[in-house]
C-alpha cells in the first residue's frame, strides 16, 4: 500500500480532503513513514521557533530538554489544545482541511528549589491525519479507477523526566518515555465504466500498526554570565527511539470485511510482531539574554530518516530531517504588576524544516513564521498562546503545496505554596 502512496503526487488528479478528526496534525505528507513529528515542543516553545534546547523559564515545563526543568523552581501545570487549518493545492485543484484536539499535558515539580526537577505527563510524538480521493485511468481500459485512502492515528508518550544541576551553571537531564499508540489506514478501490456503472466489488485495504515501547531522551545545559546584565545558554539534546516494538494487522478483502479477520480475504498479518526503527535525533542552541528584557536563540535538529525501516517492510524512500529554529523573546516590564500586558511575554520566531518525505526527486520543505504571547492570570499562572503561519511543499513535479495556520492555546497553573511551612494546622 506505501509504495502506491509514494507516488501520491504523479496520481492526484482530484484531490478532496475531509474534516480531520481530533489530531495536533492534519497533513497529506503524514500518509508517509510514521507520520508527522513534533518537534516544536511547548506553546511558548512552538511561538519561538521551537526555541527549547538552550533555553527555559520558570513559569513553563521544557519538554524538549530535560536539563533546563531544573529553571523550574515552582510547581508548574501546563495543557493546551490545538487546531490546524490547511489550504492544499494540487496545481490543478485545491481543498481546505482542518484539524484539532488535546495538544499535551505537563508538570513539572522542583524537588530541590535550583537544583533537581521531577517532569511528567502525556505528549505527541508523530501524527497521522488525510483523506484522499485518487481519480485515475485504467491502462488500455476505458475503465476509470477511484481510490479513497484514509488514515488517523499516531504514536503518543508518557514520559517522566528527571533534570539536576551537577556543576556551577551546568545541568543535565533525562527523559523516559513509553511509546503507545496505532496508525489506522484503509485504500478503497472501485471501479468505474464510461456510464458511470460499477464494474465489479469494491475492495479495501485494511492495516493497522500498533506500538508500544520505552525510549529516552538526554539533555545538556549549561550558561555563561557574560556580566550581571546578561548571559549566553548553551544546550544540547540526543532522543534514542530505535527498534520500538509492535504488531501489524493488514488485510484485503471486500469493502467493509477487511477489518474483521475472521472475515473473507486474504489475510496478510495477524496482529504479527515486529518493530519500527526509529532513528536517533540529535539537536543544539545557543541563546542570549538581556536579564528580565529579552532572549534571541539560534537551534538546529537532525534525524537520518534514511535509516527508517517500517513494521511491514514496506519500501520508502525517506531523506534526513533537518529543523533549523530562530526565536526571540521580550517582556516589557516584568516589574509592573498593575499592567498583566507590561508584565507578560511576547515570542516570535522562525522555522524551517527538511521534512524527511521525498517524491518524484523533490524535498518537502516546511517553513513558518511563528509569534505567541504568555499573559498573567494572576500573580504567578498564565494564559498562553502560538500562532504558527506556514507552508509545505510544492506543486512542482506534480506535488501538493499546504499553506496552513496552526493555532494553540494553553493555560499554565503555577504555585509556590507548599514551599512554605503551615503556620497554622
Amino acid at each position: 500500500m506505501l509504495s502506491k502512496i509514494k507516488l501520491l503526487g504523479v496520481l492526484f488528479t482530484l484531490f478532496l480532503v475531509n474534516k480531520a478528526q481530533a489530531q495536533s496534525s492534519a497533513s497529506t505528507y503524514s500518509a508517509l513513514g510514521i507520520g508527522e513529528f513534533n518537534y516544536s515542543g511547548l506553546t511558548n516553545n512552538q511561538a519561538m521557533g521551537g526555541l527549547g534546547i538552550s533555553f527555559g523559564s520558570a513559569w513553563n515545563p521544557n519538554v524538549v530538554n530535560p536539563a533546563l526543568s531544573t529553571k523550574n523552581i515552582i510547581f508548574n501545570f501546563e495543557a493546551a489544545l490545538n487546531y490546524k487549518k490547511i489550504a492544499a493545492d494540487n496545481g490543478t485543484e485545491t481543498s481546505d482541511v482542518d484539524g484539532g484536539g488535546l495538544s499535551y499535558i505537563a508538570f513539572s515539580l522542583p524537588v530541590k528549589v535550583n537544583k533537581a526537577t521531577i517532569g511528567l505527563g502525556l505528549n505527541q510524538v508523530t501524527s497521522v491525519n488525510y483523506n484522499l480521493l485518487i481519480n485515475s485511468q485504467v491502462n488500455n481500459a476505458n475503465v476509470e479507477a477511484i481510490n479513497s485512502i484514509e488514515g488517523d492515528g499516531g504514536i503518543s508518550e508518557a514520559y517522566l523526566s528527571y533534570g539536576m544541576v551537577i556543576a556551577k551553571n551546568l545541568s543535565i537531564g533525562v527523559t523516559g518515555s513509553y511509546l503507545f499508540g496505532s496508525t489506522i489506514r484503509t485504500n478503497r478501490l472501485a471501479l468505474f465504466d464510461e456510464e458511470g456503472a460499477q464494474v465489479g466489488i469494491t475492495t479495501e485495504y485494511y492495516e493497522r500498526l500498533t506500538v508500544s515501547d520505552v525510549g529516552y531522551k538526554a539533555g545538556l545545559y549549561y550558561f555563561f554570565p557574560l556580566n550581571t546584565k546578561s548571559k549566553l545558554h548553551l544546550g544540547a539534546i540526543y532522543q534514542h527511539l530505535g527498534d520500538v516494538n509492535g504488531k501489524a494487522f493488514a488485510k484485503l478483502a471486500s469493502f467493509g470485511q477487511a477489518s474483521r479477520p475472521d472475515t473473507d480475504g486474504d489475510l496478510i498479518a495477524n496482529d504479527e510482531p515486529g518493530s519500527i526503527y526509529i532513528p536517533n535525533r540529535i539537536g543544539f542552541g545557543v541563546s542570549y539574554e538581556k536579564n528580565n528584557k529579552f532572549v534571541i536563540g539560534l537551534e538546529g535538529q537532525y534525524q537520518d530518516f534514511k535509516k527508517y525501516k517500517s513494521l511491514l517492510d514496506d519500501p520508502l524512500q525517506l531523506k534526513e530531517a533537518i529543523k533549523v529554529g530562530l526565536g526571540f523573546q521580550i517582556v516589557p516590564d516584568y516589574l509592573n504588576i498593575d499592567n498583566g500586558l507590561k508584565r507578560g511575554t511576547y515570542r516570535f520566531g522562525l522555522e524551517f524544516q527538511q521534512t524527511p518525505y521525498y517524491l518524484n526527486a523533490t524535498n518537502i520543505n516546511d517553513l513558518g513564521i511563528n509569534f505567541g504571547a504568555s499573559l498573567p492570570v494572576n500573580q504567578l499562572s498564565l494564559v498562553n498562546f502560538a500562532v504558527k503561519v506556514g507552508q509545505r511543499g510544492t506543486t512542482d513535479n506534480g506535488l501538493i503545496r499546504e499553506n496552513y495556520v496552526n493555532f494553540t492555546l494553553g493555560l499554565s497553573l503555577n504555585d509556590n505554596s507548599w514551599f512554605y511551612k503551615r503556620v497554622f494546622e
